[in-house]
């Protein structure tokens, strides 16, 4: 039935749901599984209304940044090739546009079905909102399972 799920996931509680369902999908029809998160391009205290950081601070911010968002994928592929899923792929985003980051990569990546939530953790590190799940929702051809 499926050939490629991409999960969209931020770590949080939420999107943990999703990925469970993306796994268990992804056994059950022997898909591939692509797990992607979105990093933020803008700084940290952009998004937490504090003071502008110098330089040197954002690119610290933003590495680690993404370096949480790989880690957040990376186990993501871990969990779902210790439960037998038969290709697994873990890819970051560095982009402020995360719906359509989703929409761009399972075009691309000829995905038959988006996994997500329909709200996940606020802040920096947020991936999916209402509005984000929206936005895929509206402008993707692809099948979306939408968890909540």
């Amino acid at each position: 039935m499926f050939k490629r799920i991409l999960v969209a996931t931020d770590g949080s509680a939420l999107s943990e749901q999703a990925v469970a369902k993306a796994i268990e999908l992804s056994l059950l029809t022997g898909a591939e599984l692509l797990a992607v998160t979105v990093a933020h391009l803008e700084a940290h205290s952009y998004f937490e209304g504090l003071t502008v950081l110098n330089q040197r601070e954002t690119e610290e911010a933003q590495h680690r940044l993404t370096a949480a968002a790989q880690n957040t994928v990376d186990a993501v592929k871990a969990a779902a090739l210790a439960k037998g899923v038969c290709n697994a792929e873990a890819v970051v985003i560095k982009s402020n546009l995360v719906a359509e980051s989703i929409v761009d990569l399972a075009k691309a990546r000829a995905c038959d079905l988006i996994v997500m939530a329909s709200r996940g953790r606020r802040g920096v590190t947020r991936l999916l909102m209402g509005s984000e799940t929206l936005h895929v929702l509206t402008h993707t051809h692809t099948p979306v399972l939408v968890l909540r």
